[in-house]
């Protein structure tokens, strides 16, 4: 049981760690749409830099 208490308070601390981070203006945790596989479509609401380059080299290399 004592196991269970330090993990549970540990985890507790972590994600008010985390939420203070977000309260106070720090961008949010999110993934990165430049680590899809080839041909993968992004999820991503605005792609990121690395795709948008990703996306535009496999243009070009199409056609």
């Amino acid at each position: 049981m004592t196991y269970f208490l330090v993990t549970f308070v540990f985890m507790a601390v972590v994600i008010a760690i985390m939420a203070i981070g977000v309260i106070f203006g720090r961008r949010a945790i999110k993934g990165s749409c430049g680590g899809a596989a080839n041909g993968a479509d992004c999820v991503c609401v605005e792609k990121c830099d690395k795709r948008k380059k990703m996306e535009a080299e496999a243009h070009l290399n199409q056609g």
